[in-house]
C-alpha cells in the first residue's frame, strides 16, 4: 500500500508534533511504501498567500495522488489539512486517517464552524489516530459514534541513550555548586502549562533541613522566563537555577546527573501537555517522575510505577512529591528502574509503527 505523510510540521522544523511525525518515517518499516509531503518549503500553506489552505492544498495533493498513486494518506493536521483530505475525498478514490495530538482538537472545537469542519472530516475518515489515550477520549465524548475509528499511537523513544559523560557531569557540578545536592530537574519550554511556577511555589513548603541541599534546575526558554524568575525568593536565587537553551548532548548530561525529574504540566484553557515525551526520556536515565495530572500525561508516567501523578495546581501535593522521594532513594531508585524497562519495552518506535500500521491496514 501507497501511503502519503500530508503534514505542515516534519523536521527540520522544531516540535514535539514534528518529531512524531519526522519518527514515523524514520521508522517506516522496509517494504512499505512511505512518501511525505511537509510544508518545510512554504508549499502547502504561506503567510502570503490571499486564499485559504485548504483550498489551494486540492489540487497540490489531488496531483499527488495521482502521480505517485497514493492510496492511503496519513493527515498531520485536522485544521486545515483535514478540510483539504476530506473534500478531496469526495472525488478521489484514496481513504485517510487523522492525527490527534491535544491542542489541534482543542483548537477544532473552538468555534461552531470548526465544529462542523471537524464532524465531516472525521465521519468521512478510515481511522483517527489520538497520540495518546486522554484525547482519544475526548474524541469519543464529542462524538461517541467515532469510538470505533480510534486507534492509539502514542510518541516513542530511542533505544538507546548516549552514555553519561563523566567529564561534562563533573563540570556541570563544579559550576552550579550542585556537589552533595539532591537534583531535582525540568526541562521544557518556559510556559505557564508545564507547571514550573508551581515547582518553585512548593520549595517553600519543603523542611528547612530537606530543603538545605535541594537544588531546582531548569532548563529552556521561552516567553514565561522573566515572569518565572520574578516568582523566586531571594533566598531560593542560589538554589534554583535557570540554564536557558540547553544543547542536545548537555540535555543528557543533566537527565543522567539529575535525581528527580519534575514537570507538573496542567491544562490551562484547553492547551495542555500532549504526551511529553521528556518523561520518557527521564526514565530512560532512570530517573523518577513528577507531573501533573492532566492532559495526555498519565499515558507517559505511570502513578506510582515509574513516577507520581500529582494535582498540578496544587503547590502541597508537589511539595509532598518532592518530600516523598528526596527521603525515600530506594523508592527513587525502584521507580527509575521500573520506568526505564517500560519506556524500553513499550514505547520503541518499532513497537509504535506496528500499531500505526494494524490500524490503517485493518
Amino acid at each position: 500500500m501507497k501511503t502519503l505523510l500530508f503534514t505542515l510540521e516534519f523536521p527540520p522544523f522544531k516540535g514535539g508534533v514534528a518529531n512524531y511525525y519526522g519518527n514515523l518515517a524514520k521508522y517506516w518499516p522496509i517494504g512499505e511504501a512511505l512518501i511525505v509531503m511537509d510544508n518545510n518549503r512554504n508549499e502547502l500553506a504561506s503567510r502570503d498567500q490571499i486564499l485559504p489552505t485548504w483550498f489551494t492544498d486540492i489540487s497540490i495533493l489531488g496531483r499527488k495522488i495521482k502521480l505517485d498513486k497514493i492510496e492511503y494518506v496519513l493527515v498531520g493536521q485536522i485544521l486545515p489539512l483535514g478540510t483539504t483530505a476530506w473534500l478531496l475525498s469526495l472525488i478521489h478514490p484514496f481513504k485517510y486517517a487523522v492525527f490527534l495530538h491535544g491542542m489541534d482538537f482543542a483548537y477544532a472545537l473552538k468555534s461552531p464552524r470548526k465544529r462542523w469542519l471537524a464532524t465531516q472530516i472525521l465521519r468521512r475518515a478510515d481511522a483517527i489516530i489520538a497520540a495518546n489515550s486522554y484525547v482519544a477520549d475526548k474524541i469519543t465524548e464529542f462524538r461517541p459514534a467515532l469510538a470505533d475509528k480510534i486507534g492509539i499511537v502514542n510518541p516513542g523513544v530511542e533505544s538507546g541513550v548516549p552514555l553519561k559523560d563523566e567529564d561534562m557531569t563533573a563540570s556541570l557540578k563544579s559550576h552550579y555548586g550542585l556537589e552533595g545536592k539532591t537534583v531535582l530537574f525540568t526541562l521544557g519550554r518556559l510556559v505557564r502549562r508545564k507547571g514550573i511556577d508551581q515547582v518553585i511555589a512548593s520549595l517553600e513548603q519543603i523542611p528547612e533541613d530537606m530543603i538545605h541541599n535541594l537544588s531546582y534546575v531548569i532548563g529552556g526558554d521561552g516567553p514565561d522566563k522573566d515572569y518565572l524568575k520574578s516568582l523566586v525568593p531571594a533566598k531560593f536565587s542560589k538554589k534554583i537555577i535557570f540554564l536557558g537553551e540547553i544543547r542536545e548532548d548537555e540535555k543528557w548530561t543533566w537527565l543522567h546527573l539529575s535525581d528527580i525529574f519534575v514537570m507538573p504540566s496542567r491544562d490551562i484553557d484547553g492547551d495542555f501537555e500532549g504526551f511529553g515525551i521528556v518523561y520518557l526520556e527521564a526514565n530512560l536515565c532512570g530517573k523518577p517522575i513528577i507531573a501533573g495530572r492532566a492532559g495526555g500525561v498519565s499515558d507517559a508516567v505511570l502513578d506510582n510505577y515509574t513516577g507520581l501523578l500529582v494535582d498540578p495546581e496544587s503547590p502541597a501535593e508537589i511539595s509532598q512529591a518532592i518530600i516523598k522521594l528526596v527521603a525515600n532513594p530506594s523508592l527513587r531508585d525502584e521507580l527509575g528502574r521500573q520506568g526505564k524497562e517500560r519506556a524500553r519495552a513499550e514505547f520503541n518506535w518499532e513497537k509504535q509503527l506496528e500499531k500505526l500500521l494494524k490500524i490503517i491496514k485493518d
